[in-house]
């Protein structure tokens, strides 16, 4: 069965404390999950308040709906992240079998 992760690197400009930072990721990841019915985590704790990680994680009997599913939820954290302060640095998609 194969399994999908997208990897995401954020930055988040406007913070000034872990406090900011957390907020965000926070909001990030529970808009993720009930959108898309998809796992999400903060992979690393970042000593530096305007950067996260976030590894988000699907797992289904098609290739291809995993593949349109993380293009969607890439878009989506585009279009979530940019009222946050945030904004997408990086990604990363690996398709395990």
């Amino acid at each position: 069965m194969p399994v999908a992760q997208l990897t995401l690197e954020i930055g988040i400009e406007h913070a000034q404390s872990l406090k900011d930072r957390r907020q965000v990721v926070r909001s990030l990841k529970d808009k993720l999950r009930h959108g898309f019915n998809v796992s999400v985590a903060e992979l690393d704790e970042s000593p530096v308040w305007n950067r996260a990680t976030i590894a988000v994680a699907a797992v289904s009997a098609s290739r291809d709906y995993l593949a349109g599913q993380l293009a969607e939820v890439e878009a989506a954290v585009e279009r979530i992240i940019g009222p946050l302060g945030g904004v997408l640095l990086e990604s990363d998609t690996e398709m395990l079998d």
